[in-house]
């Protein structure tokens, strides 16, 4: 029988958020802490926050972002827990409203098997324009994604694990049984089936 957990990223499986990393070098992280805290409690529109924080991150080289996004911190248990699943069955996928060159890496470390994530423009001169596309800017890319993936692999909702912290994950938790809040923001604690409080994502083993 085919499974399928679909991890958030930042503040998930990565201890922290990539942006704030960003941030720090230009002078902006207090700035653009706040605009996330926001938007990861459902008070701001996901997309309308985005935009804002990585408009200020204009002018950051490309090469400081590389070196920033292969140096992130892992959540603790974050590559226990993907063999486990691994061993139950089941295939991985990591969803982020932040950034490819933060989640490909990461994800190829922990052998995820696809990340679905958003790229940061840059320009001819190796700087980030202050520009983002991609396929989670939105508050409903991840249920729209989840559901375009049940439907490729064949995976029901009964057999799919969601894994988030943030207001932009609400729309998986619509489509998967097992929703795990991972030492969340109380908006997805209230759609979730099961809440971790501490920053150890081995305790997902436990109940699966």
């Amino acid at each position: 029988m085919k499974k399928l957990a679909v991890f958030d990223f930042d503040s998930t499986l990565m201890d922290g958020e990539t942006i704030d990393f960003f941030a720090e070098e230009l002078g902006f992280k207090a700035q653009v802490v706040a605009i996330t805290a926001r938007a990861m409690a459902g008070e701001l529109d996901f997309y309308a926050s985005l935009v804002e924080r990585v408009a200020l991150l204009k002018g950051l080289p490309q090469s400081k972002v590389e070196s920033i996004c292969a140096n992130l911190p892992m959540m603790q248990g974050a590559k226990e827990v993907i063999e486990g699943l691994k061993q139950k069955g089941y295939t991985i996928v990591c969803f982020s409203g932040g950034f490819r060159s933060a989640t490909q890496p990461a994800c190829q470390a922990l052998g995820i098997d696809a990340d679905f994530s958003n790229f940061l423009h840059v320009d001819s001169q190796g700087k980030l324009t202050g520009a983002v596309g991609g396929e989670m800017m939105y508050s409903d890319a991840k249920g729209d994604m989840i559901t375009r993936l049940q439907a490729l692999l064949g995976v029901t909702r009964e057999d799919t694990l969601v894994v988030g912290d943030g207001a932009n994950d609400l729309s998986m938790f619509a489509h998967a049984d097992m929703r795990v809040a991972f030492c969340a923001k109380p908006i997805l604690r209230e759609a979730a089936t099961h809440c971790i409080d501490v920053k150890d994502l081995r305790e997902i083993l436990k109940i699966i």
